[in-house]
Order: structure tokens, then sequence, then C-alpha cells
């Protein structure tokens, strides 16, 4: 009898155990974060994912959009003047990475037979890996004109045992991104309407498969443009996307559309009113190329002096209003007396120059909130203005199309502002028409990619475009040293010089550094990589292999 009741305790016990094991399971299963993932809500994840870290407060604010002197920051300098935090660094080479793999993971869901059927339930199995295939490109775009040759054919094969990918060569990677996007253009079946049943916000809801292939193939064109100092292939490359199909009108354009919900909303929008921070405003060359002022300290000349542009306004939010004590007050070394400026921020100056005086004139995003900083402001990864620019450029600096580029961009920034078109629209367009060459493009083209800093870094190197950028040494801002207390007569004053806390040899930050992590996570590779930069060290001045720029011929002509 004591041995039945044993036998019954021991087996009620062993159902005990292996039901609450059962059931540990399936706590353990976090329903917010399954393990299978539908490859559109994968893919819908990743690109918000990929928006939230390229274009925020730290990749763009604190890097591109101060390379490309868009911006200036309000208080604390350093990384304007190219002191980068080797944490952000780190963090943003790794995580944009692991953006990657997640786009990898999408290709793999519409590839391998055991999952293809499915998420042939999410939209055409070519389509979904096409539009993969072509963000992941824009996406290694970014990061190779970010940190020149990296980590591409062996990254992300951990399974495969390749532990220690290697770099490869940055002109490398660019011929295989050019193959990528033609191999994906070429994939789309145009007859599927979208791409994704749902999900998709860069085309809107279940992403246009014809707009996925106009994407594929305008970006293929600003890639071989990137090119254009240096392969004499170019503009074969540019003919092949024009055949294929390119973006048509603004309705085209690639952007990715965030909402007012949180926490759905923009990280540039989070940056500033969630987080409560003041920390950036409109540079003043910027500024001054957008009021049409010359650059008389450093003795540079506007290409259409006096012509203030209409997406001023969009841009700042507004002039400022100065309301000055004894109807002026001093800023640097000039009075402004009451009323309206438009007034940039010094740029490249030390943080303890920085004083209040500058901040007060210059635009302030809690007194007037721009566009750009809007909850839902649509984040755009390429323009059909943009591509209007390239196109003039391949056809020698057409007319016609950097015509239609200046147009498509004040009709873009103001649909985006809510505001109509300005009614002077075509007065403008023929005033800033009057010389179309490689300046006034790359201007137009500089002025109309506000708040795309990683492309207008790239271009600035590409052609050494808009020149009314500053160079370290050059002059930032004059202040007065001594003033006659009687009189308020300026009797002596001194310049502010853009002042690089890093080496870059002279020009405009040519690369970020290789972040600390990888030489001791990725050692040889790394080592291998840094000994071919430029003098053999890991610094900020290596050019990138399409940047032919030199002292004696600094805007060369496209091969």
């Amino acid at each position: 009898m004591r041995k039945k009741i044993y036998k019954f305790f021991v087996v009620a016990v062993l159902s005990l155990i292996v039901s609450s094991c059962e059931d540990l399971q399936v706590t353990n299963v976090d329903g917010n974060n399954p393990d299978e993932v539908p490859s559109h809500m994968l893919m819908s994840g990743t690109e918000k994912k990929i928006m939230d870290y390229v274009y925020d407060n730290w990749f763009s604010g604190r890097q591109c959009l101060v390379y490309s002197q868009y911006w200036a920051q309000r208080n604390y300098t350093e990384e304007d003047r190219y002191q980068i935090r080797e944490s952000v660094n780190n963090s943003y080479f790794n995580v944009l990475y692991t953006l990657i793999a997640d786009l990898d993971e999408v290709i793999k869901l519409n590839t391998d037979e055991s999952t293809a059927n499915v998420s042939a339930l999410y939209g055409a199995n070519q389509n979904q890996i096409a539009a993969a295939r072509i963000l992941k490109a824009w996406l290694y775009s970014v990061m190779v004109d970010t940190w020149g040759s990296i980590p591409y054919s062996e990254a992300g094969q951990l399974k495969d045992g390749i532990y220690y990918p290697k770099y490869d060569d940055a002109k490398v990677i660019y011929a295989d991104l050019i193959k990528e996007l033609t191999e994906a253009a070429a994939m789309i079946d145009v007859t599927e309407d979208r791409a994704f049943i749902s999900g998709d916000r860069i085309f809107s809801g279940g992403g246009s498969s014809v707009k996925w292939k106009k994407f594929a193939n305008s970006l293929k064109c600003r890639l071989a443009l990137h090119t254009s100092k240096v392969d004499p292939n170019w503009k074969t490359y540019i003919a092949e996307a024009l055949a294929s199909g390119v973006f048509e009108s603004n309705s085209d354009n690639a952007l990715y559309h965030y909402s007012s919900t949180a926490p759905e909303y923009s990280k540039f929008y989070e940056g500033f009113y969630i987080d409560a921070r003041n920390d950036f405003t409109i540079s003043r060359p910027f500024m001054d190329i957008l009021k049409g002022q010359a650059d008389t300290l450093n003795v540079k000349s506007h290409p259409w002096a006096g012509v203030q542009d209409p997406r001023i306004a969009i841009y700042t939010g507004g002039p400022r209003t100065v309301d000055a004590e004894n109807d002026s007050t001093l800023v640097g070394n000039k009075y402004y007396k009451n009323g309206d400026y438009y007034i940039g921020v010094p740029y490249g100056i030390a943080s303890a120059d920085m004083n209040s005086d500058f901040r007060n004139i210059a635009p302030n995003i809690y007194a007037a909130q721009p566009v750009v900083l809007k909850d839902n402001f649509p984040v755009p990864l390429m323009t059909y203005a943009e591509l209007m620019f390239i196109i003039s450029e391949y056809k020698g600096f057409s007319e016609a199309e950097y015509k239609a580029g200046v147009k498509a961009s004040v009709e873009y920034w103001s649909e985006l502002a809510g505001e109509s078109v300005p009614s002077d629209l075509d007065a403008y367009v023929t005033e800033v028409s009057k010389n179309v060459n490689a300046e006034t493009v790359a201007l137009q083209k500089y002025i109309h990619l506000y708040m795309n800093g990683t492309e207008a870094w790239v271009e600035y190197r590409r052609t050494g475009y808009p020149t009314q950028l500053l160079k370290p040494g050059q002059k930032s801002v004059i202040v007065a040293t001594d003033i006659d207390p009687v009189t308020k007569k300026i009797l002596a004053e001194e310049p502010l010089i853009f002042s690089p806390l890093s080496e870059v040899k002279g020009d405009i930050i040519s690369r970020v550094k290789y972040p600390t992590n990888e030489s001791t996570l990725n050692g040889e590779s790394f080592n291998a990589a840094v000994a071919k930069l430029t003098d053999g060290t890991n610094n900020y001045y290596t050019k990138m292999f399409w940047d032919a720029r030199t002292t004696t011929d600094p805007h060369p002509a496209n091969k």
C-alpha cells in the first residue's frame, strides 16, 4: 500500500514539474516581442528605427547637420569643431549594423522555402526583397560616406562562423551598391500594386511597388553622381536608371512619415520638445546664403547676391524680433535696432565665446516652431528636386532641369509647411537662373537638402561647394573688444575664428574616425583598414575615394 502511495506521489510530482515547465515556457514568451515577426511588420519597424537613428539630434544634429553647417550649437560647440564623442560613435556604428541585419531578415523571410509562402501573404516575395535591398543600399551608402571603408561582404555572418569581418574598400562597396540597386529595380513586379500589404511608412501604407522602383533608380543616380569625379562610367549608370524609371514629381518623393502620436513622432521633435533641449539653431553661413548675403569677412561672393530665398521663413520659423534697450543692441560688433532680423549664430567658435547676445538674436525654436521640428515631419530619404539637380549636372548643368529642381524644391517645402506656393516663385527662379553652372546647381541643391545633412556633407566634399561654408582658420564673426561708454562708438574689435579641436588639414571634416570599440572587437580587420588611411592613422582628414579635390583644383570637373 505504501509503495502504491509513493508511486502515486512521484507521478504527481513529476506531472506537476512538467506542467510547471510548460507554463513557464508560455509565461516567458513576450507577446509584445514575438520570436517570429511577419515580414511586413519587421520592415515597418526597421524603417522607423533607421530613421530614428540616422535623423536625430546625435547622428544628424551633432554630426552631419553641423558638418554641413546648416546648424550650429547654441551652448556647447565642441562637436561643431570636430570633437566627437566616442561613446556616440561606437553606438551608432554598432546599431546601424543591427538594422542591416533586420533588412537581411526581411530578405530571408521572403527567400527561405520554409517562410516564403507565409511572407507572400503580406506582399509579393520579390517586391518585399527588392524594397529591403533598396533600403539596405541607402543605409550602407550613409555608412560608407560617413566612415569610408567598412565591413560589408562579410558583415552579419556570425552564423557562418565569420566573427571578424574584413573592411571592404569603399570603392568596391559603391560598385556593389549600384549593382544591388540595378537588380532590385529589375526584380520589382509593378503589376503588384503594393510592395507590402501594410506598414510601409516610406511610401505610405502598403508602399507602391512603382515608387520603390523609382526610388531604386533615383538613388542609383545619386550614387553614380558621387563617383563622377573618378569613374568615367557614371553617366552610363544614370542613363540606365533613367531608362528604367525615376522620380517624376514631388508625389514620388521617398519620405519617412512620422506621426503626431507618441511614441511615433520625429526624433528631431523629441530631441527639442520632449527632452526640453534647445541645443541648435541656424548657423550664420547658412543664414547668409538664404539671405543672399556675401561673406565680406572672408571675401566670398554670392552668385545671386541680394536675392532672399523664399524658403527662409520655412526653415527658420520666421525672423527674430529684436526688442532692444535704447532702440539698439550690440551683437558682436554690430548694432541692431528694434525690428525683425534673420541672423544665424556664429559657426565653429569656442563654447566660452557663444554668448547670450548671439543666441538671443538667432532663430529660437521655442519662439517659433519651424516645420522641420514638427512631431510629424516627414524625413526625406531622397526627393524629386534633388534628382533634377543631379540630372542637370548629368546633362552638363542644363538650365531646364535646374529650374525644375528649384521650383520643385520651393513647392515641396511650401507644401510641408502648409503654405501656399510663393506668388513670386517664377521671378525667384528667373533671378537665380541667370547663370547655371557647377556652383549655382550645387548651391541650390545645398539649400534644398536642408535637414538632410548626410547628403549635403557628401556634396560639399565632392564639389567644394558651397564656398560660403567656413573652413578652419576663417573668420566666423567680428566682436567688439572696446566701446566708448558715452558715444557707443566701437574703439577696437577682433575676429573669432573657426577653430577645430581635431586635425582636419585645413578643410571641413572628410570622414568620421572608426569607433574605438572596433580596435578591440575586430582588431585585425580594423588595423588593416587604418593602415590604408592617409598617414596610416585613424583620422578625420582621409578623403573619400570619390573626393578628387586638391589645393590647386578645388572644384574638379566630372569625368
